[in-house]
């Protein structure tokens, strides 16, 4: 049975995943006795499972002429039809939304944006589950994707590190593809990653539990911090009580998305060097130290007055330089939760327009292969070493680059692919920007909605601008232009190039 089920197209399994995974809302309805909410998942998982299975019997015998394109088009087709299958219980537990609120609400959630279009309270306890859920799936999918399909074809950062052409592979690629079919080589990465993954979520869940968080939005946050989704059952992190703890555990669990080196099945993108010496992780620390150093000191270079905090409270300073570390990791690596301290750090700062900043973080974006979406820190840094060499060479013209050959191919090929994506990153920016100005969004507000979208860091949409912006309340045109610019972000346009270009259609 488990040898037929392997031999199923990847996207055939990942049907079958989500309509299984169902029945846990469905269940959770039922302890709750919100038999109607049960109903629309026991249901929708039922009818997807023989939607599954009819499509699985018409397909259990095709065979990919390319493997390696077969990943990649499979990858593109989940974030095209998953969504839809998700959005099916959500429409029948909410007779009043509509076909696409549910499936912007289901996409954002899928590639761990986080952006919702309903009220907290709006929606029962367990469709806030079923978001939770499908945001963690989509971060372990995507952990899981990135070695065993983006990797080999030197895709979603590892390019940068290997300098070979994307979308090309590694030497010998043909030959391992044509003996290891999609499906297989996502079972054995997922097998090395699900239990690290779902053990850390119960450990961070547990965490939270001894924080003192109720149990319920902990299990929400502990899932949504670990795929960096950014997903609430109340609307962010609480802002009373005893929340420095479990700040303090989110921040921890953070770092997971500051490079792929503290999770098991990874690829080695360069060898020999040490957890302390990784250049994604170097500089996140960085950025951490100094980011919330300047909020920190502009209380004093920049003049408050009439303010509390004029006076140099000092219980007040540590509250604003805690809040201000922790929102900039969570923004680095897309995640979005804002510290309950963070108004007290944009307060002592004096920012009119904090969300620059924390946009700006988003940008940046977390560790290559890890479920941080974003430019990239290692191509950033890639781009910095370059610029550093450059410099080096118009003092001295005859130098020569040493750092051995990695750190050559970093500055040489790396640097030059790195500046090809952010280029494309800039160029999706103006186009989506320009598409929502079409259909009638103001700048400011398509700018924030796009860069939310390309970095997968939907809060950006509630603190980014001067007031929260209501995605249910903008058009049906919009709405889709956005589920596009998610998927986008999530896959990187790099990687939907190479399967539009023409030599990836060769066998």
């Amino acid at each position: 049975m488990w040898r037929r089920l392997s031999e199923l197209p990847l996207l055939v399994l990942l049907m079958g995943i989500t309509a299984l995974s169902m029945w846990l809302p469905a269940a959770h309805a039922v302890i709750l006795r919100d038999h109607d909410t049960a109903r629309a998942f026991f249901y929708s998982g039922i009818i997807l499972l023989i939607l599954t299975g009819m499509i699985g019997l018409a397909t259990v015998n095709h065979r990919a002429r390319n493997p390696a394109r077969a990943n990649l088009t499979a990858l593109v087709a989940a974030y095209a039809v998953l969504p839809v299958l998700m959005a099916l219980p959500v429409i029948q537990a909410l007779p009043d939304t509509s076909w696409a609120n549910a499936w912007l609400e289901m996409i954002s959630s899928f590639t761990t944006t986080g952006a919702t279009l309903y009220a907290p309270d709006r929606l029962p306890p367990s469709i806030h589950l079923w978001r939770g859920q499908v945001g963690w799936m989509g971060g372990f999918f995507i952990l899981v994707a990135a070695v065993a399909i983006l990797a080999p074809m030197t895709l979603g950062g590892i390019e940068v590190m290997s300098g070979r052409v994307p979308g090309r592979g590694a030497e010998g690629l043909s030959q391992i593809t044509a003996t290891a079919d999609p499906a297989r080589r996502v079972a054995r990465q997922a097998a090395a990653i699900l239990p690290v993954y779902a053990g850390v979520t119960v450990g961070l869940w547990v965490l939270l539990l001894i924080a003192g968080q109720p149990n319920f939005p902990a299990l929400i946050h502990a899932m949504s911090t670990i795929s960096t989704s950014g997903i609430s059952p109340s609307g962010g992190l609480p802002v009373e009580g005893p929340t420095f703890l479990a700040e303090a555990a989110i921040f921890i669990a953070l770092f997971l998305a500051v490079t792929r080196r503290l999770w098991p099945g990874s690829f080695s993108y360069d060898p020999g060097t040490r957890i302390v010496d990784d250049s994604e992780l170097r500089m996140s620390l960085v950025l951490l130290a100094f980011i919330p150093l300047v909020l920190f000191l502009r209380h004093w270079l920049a003049a408050t007055d009439g303010t509390e905090f004029a006076q140099g409270d000092f219980i007040a300073g540590l509250r604003a330089l805690w809040g201000a570390v922790f929102t900039t990791l969570s923004f680095l690596t897309t995640t979005g939760f804002t510290s309950a301290d963070w108004v007290t750090a944009r307060n002592w700062s004096g920012l009119e327009t904090p969300g620059l900043v924390l946009a700006g973080l988003a940008i940046f974006g977390g560790g290559i292969a890890t479920t941080a979406g974003g430019v990239k820190l290692l191509r950033v840094y890639a781009l910095f070493r370059h610029g550093e060499r450059e410099l080096d060479r118009l003092i001295h013209p005859n130098s020569v680059g040493g750092s051995g050959q990695s750190a050559r191919r970093l500055r040489r090929e790396g640097a030059y692919l790195a500046w090809i994506f952010f280029m494309l990153f800039a160029l999706s920016i103006a186009i989506l920007v320009a598409a929502l100005a079409l259909v009638g969004i103001e700048f400011e507000t398509a700018l924030i909605l796009t860069l939310g979208a390309l970095t997968t860091t939907g809060p950006l949409t509630s603190v980014a601008a001067t007031d929260p912006i209501a995605l249910a309340l903008l058009p049906a045109t919009a709405k889709a232009i956005l589920g596009i610019a998610m998927v986008i972000g999530r896959l990187e346009l790099l990687a939907i190039l190479v399967l539009l270009a023409p030599d990836s259609w060769r066998n």
